[in-house]
């Protein structure tokens, strides 16, 4: 069993500079985490602080019953997959795979037996005896993570190993990802800035902002109840509908229109959030409905992402995700929003106000 905690984990380059500000969390045997956030949130940085290529200022890092903060990288027993793949270019693809087993003097037998079990997972057979400069992106990357799988670490850590790789080919990868992790025991942290990677990919999330842990939970939590107003806005292609709004007795006002709050809010400002997905024509007996002009309608084949200004607010905008089999070009256009499907945030703490 080779559990995965950090406890309290902090890192300051400076009085000014701290990626990571006491960061608590765990990682149990057969867990998929992924760290997700926006550029300069700290992510790369708390995989290299369990890694041990840096040290933390605070806090511990925890594998299975050690603390191995002290410990440098080649005593933590972690496989890492680095974006840059990392392979040595005069070696082949079997030699590459088998580097970090020789290192450790394993017998040659173990060795081959590894290497082989893992290039048979990612289809890396036919290209054993290839140098890296022979190979796709794809290809490099396959061989980076047949490196790691190879070692049977208690923890692996990837960073960003599919930004190189084209929209095609990240999405084919990801999917083999998904498949060859399932069935690993020891748990995995994986970096990276794309919300696609992170919700498919992971048994658990957690989003990262300024170095702060802002929400860690299974992916659907994530996307169904978003702790805060940044969460909501990280969270979800196309971007949520966030519109801060004035109380008006146990309503908002959206232009023309009235939003009954959820029951028990005594928030004197709010922000409504809804997503473009969740916004619809209306039905009969739809009673909370908004209208407002067209002004800009984006094709994304399946759908259309329609924009308009709210009817009474033209300062007011909400984007709809609607059939594409329609014309929606310069139109006043009405919408439901389900109440059930509403977000409330408070307008001065930004957290979530509604279960």
């Amino acid at each position: 069993m080779s559990k995965l905690e950090l406890q309290n984990l902090t890192k300051a380059y400076s009085r000014d500079i701290v990626p990571v500000k006491k960061l608590s969390l765990a990682v149990e045997d057969n867990e998929f985490l992924t760290l997700v956030g926006p550029s300069g949130c700290g992510k790369s940085t708390i995989l290299r602080l369990i890694a041990g290529l840096d040290q933390p200022t605070e806090g511990r890092v925890i594998i299975g019953d050690r603390d191995v903060s002290p410990l440098p990288p080649g005593d933590r027993n972690i496989a890492m997959v680095f974006q840059s793949y990392a392979l040595y270019p005069h070696m082949t693809v079997r030699d590459n795979i088998a580097s970090g087993l020789k290192m450790r003097n394993l017998p040659a037998g173990d060795i081959q037996k590894r290497v082989q079990e893992a290039s048979g997972v990612l289809g890396l057979d036919p290209l054993l005896d290839r140098k890296p400069a022979k190979l796709s992106g794809g290809q490099r990357q396959r061989v980076a993570l047949a490196r790691a799988l190879v070692r049977n670490p208690d923890v692996f850590l990837l960073d960003e190993p599919l930004s190189n790789l084209d929209a095609l080919l990240r999405e084919q990868v990801r999917a083999d990802l998904k498949q060859i992790f399932a069935d690993q025991k020891s748990p995995i942290v994986y970096v990276t800035h794309d919300q696609t990677e992170a919700m498919t990919l992971s048994t658990k999330v957690a989003v990262l902002s300024n170095g702060h842990l802002q929400q860690l939970g299974h992916p659907n939590e994530i996307y169904k109840t978003p702790a805060n107003r940044f969460v909501a806005s990280f969270i979800g292609s196309p971007q949520m509908n966030l519109i801060p709004l004035s109380r008006v007795g146990n309503d908002v006002a959206l232009g023309d229109f009235r939003v009954p709050l959820p029951s028990g809010s005594t928030a004197k400002s709010v922000i409504l959030g809804i997503r473009p997905e969740h916004l619809r024509l209306p039905r009969e007996g739809d009673a909370c409905t908004v209208s407002g002009d067209v002004f800009l309608v984006e094709n994304l084949g399946m759908s259309d992402l329609v924009s308009l200004r709210v009817q009474g607010d033209p300062s007011l905008t909400l984007r709809a995700l609607l059939p594409a089999d329609a014309t929606w070009s310069k139109e006043n256009l009405r919408l439901a929003l389900p109440p059930e499907l509403i977000h409330w945030f408070d307008g001065d703490t930004e957290q979530r106000l509604n279960a």
